[in-house]
């Protein structure tokens, strides 16, 4: 199967990849991933994204493509593949749509994440961060005995400034303008499957996995 996740910042993108790669045993290919893959390895497009990287800009989209290009060209992703954070946008699925053509494959199905912005802004906001260890907790979630106290080190817990609900609304606004008419694309084409992406993990697992199931 070749399947795309999309959902707002918050959705749980990353972990439902995880699982519903696994269920389908076809790799997940994250654009965070390729990043750091390419930029660890040194690759010619490693090298040319970290400048931008390191200006603190936009990795170009035609970077970000080749990336992906290379990737779908590899033997574990000929049989199907799960894109997670790729396209962003309408024009970068109108070029997937033309480099899968290329291989001879098309997507299968696009997966939508639903959920509403109060909910979001619940999710991130809530999240603290230890200052010592590192380890993400969560007000109303994961919560410390202590509050603003880290249970696995006793150090500081802080909240990072993409976690502020300022800046989610922000994140927010820029997945509604550029990222979300691919619903309508991909709904368009008959692609498109909507699934509730709140409560527990498990449950939106088992939901991602019975919309899936007639594609399979």
């Amino acid at each position: 199967m070749r399947l795309v996740l999309v959902g707002p910042p918050g959705a749980g993108k990353g972990t439902q990849a995880e699982f519903i790669a696994a269920h389908l045993a076809a790799p997940k290919i994250s654009t965070g991933d390729l990043f750091r893959f390419n930029v660890g390895q040194g690759t010619p497009l490693g090298v040319e994204a970290k400048k931008y990287m390191d200006a603190g800009q936009l990795v170009p989209d035609e970077i970000t493509i080749n990336m992906v290009r290379q990737r779908l060209a590899e033997p574990d992703a000929v049989d199907g593949f799960l894109l997670d954070g790729f396209p962003r946008n309408v024009p970068q699925a109108e070029v997937l749509d033309d480099m899968l053509k290329e291989l001879g494959v098309k997507i299968d199905v696009v997966l939508e994440l639903v959920v509403e912005d109060d909910e979001v802004i619940r999710r991130l906001s809530g999240r603290r961060t230890c200052r010592g260890c590192g380890k993400i907790w969560h007000v109303e979630f994961d919560p410390t005995t202590v509050e603003g106290v880290c249970d696995r080190c006793d150090g500081q817990l802080f909240q990072r400034d993409d976690d502020k609900p300022e800046t989610i609304a922000k994140r927010l606004e820029v997945y509604h303008e550029q990222t979300e008419p691919l619903v309508d694309f991909y709904s368009a084409q008959g692609k498109l499957v909507g699934i509730d992406a709140t409560g527990p993990v498990e449950d939106v697992t088992d939901r991602a996995i019975d919309a899936l199931a007639p594609f399979e």
